[in-house]
């Protein structure tokens, strides 16, 4: 008798169940236990590959998507990636509107997966007819048979982390987990994992990962949208000019901001001192548990879960280009220029 052949049967079935890895040098002057959610793990290489399965199947269950329809989809890079992997195990056309402050690596990769990639202006409101919300709404209204995920607006995205991200961390923390870590984008993320881990012991704190230049953190302290928070900056997938419904401000306990520059650092720092090779968001993330560290904010029996949200090879033009990084000046006397070194042998 031949053995079983141990096999999925395609990627979709490898969403999920991503590793705890205890981070333990590049936090070993801070006090507690710290973990990163290794979301790179995921086929698509992104947390997003949870919401984009979800969002999916909850449209077909609903009779919403039918064999042969387009998905229009809002993204930084991660999620369209996500959408269109799964449209083509699924069999759907992929039509993506993306932040010209997406990497050229992200674009690239959109386009290596069959999307249709519209590349909109980054700096402009967000109901300039020109912002890949507007973008999306118009190509939806144009294009018969299509559906927008619209995640930033979608609660299906929350709901994806709750049913899953959520009970993963609570079981690999064997419930010991004391604080969550991560960024706020679409808010999708932090917030359903949240609502799922204060459904298990409501004083685990929430910290939300905010960037100089975004809306979020006065918005969670005051409920006012401030559009004098808003000005350029060069994290993806982070930070927000507008309000999104899919967060819920109510289960995140504080917001922290953190720069473009120490993000970036703090990114290469992980690669070289964990041997993570993660991305932008990442690197914001442990940037804004330095910077609570240095307010004295963890004891050290705390058990911290930090989300990793993406893999690095989405950033080899940015954050893990010498190049870049001296454009935008983020190397100076505190921040070396070489890591590793290169040399030809001829």
């Amino acid at each position: 008798m031949k053995d079983k052949i141990q096999a999925h049967d395609n990627v979709l079935s490898l969403i999920g169940n991503t590793p705890l890895v205890k981070l333990s040098n590049i936090t070993a002057d801070i006090p507690g236990n710290f973990y990163g959610k290794v979301e790179a793990f995921n086929p698509g290489h992104s947390s997003k590959d949870r919401i984009a399965l979800h969002i999916i199947e909850e449209a077909e269950r609903q009779g919403i998507l039918n064999p042969g329809d387009t998905i229009i989809e809002t993204t930084s890079g991660n999620t369209g990636f996500s959408i269109a992997m799964v449209s083509i195990i699924k069999g759907y056309e992929c039509i993506l509107a993306v932040s010209s402050k997406s990497s050229g690596d992200k674009i690239d990769m959109l386009r290596a997966m069959g999307a249709q990639v519209y590349v909109c202006p980054a700096h402009v409101a967000a109901d300039d007819p020109r912002s890949y919300y507007e973008v999306a709404k118009r190509l939806h209204n144009e294009i018969k048979g299509s559906v927008y995920i619209n995640q930033y607006f979608n609660k299906l995205n929350t709901a994806a982390h709750y049913k899953t991200t959520g009970p993963e961390i609570w079981e690999q923390t064997g419930g010991q987990i004391t604080h969550l870590v991560a960024c706020s984008g679409t808010g999708g993320t932090i917030s359903g994992t949240a609502q799922y881990l204060k459904e298990q012991n409501p004083n685990i704190q929430i910290v939300g990962i905010d960037a100089y230049g975004s809306v979020l953190k006065k918005y969670h302290e005051t409920r006012e949208f401030d559009k004098n928070e808003i000005y350029p900056y060069r994290i993806e997938g982070l930070g927000k000019n507008l309000i999104p419904t899919a967060t819920d401000f109510d289960s995140i306990d504080q917001f922290v901001k953190v720069t473009d520059e120490e993000s970036a650092h703090k990114a290469r720092e992980l690669a070289t001192k964990e041997g993570l090779f993660a991305g932008y968001t990442s690197g914001a993330a442990l940037q804004g548990v330095q910077q609570l560290a240095e307010e004295g904010y963890f004891k050290k029996d705390d058990v911290v879960v930090v989300i990793l949200p993406d893999h690095g090879s989405r950033y080899m033009s940015k954050v893990y280009s010498d190049k870049w990084m001296k454009e935008q000046g983020f190397f100076d006397a505190q921040h070396e220029e070489v890591v590793g070194n290169i040399q030809y042998v001829k």
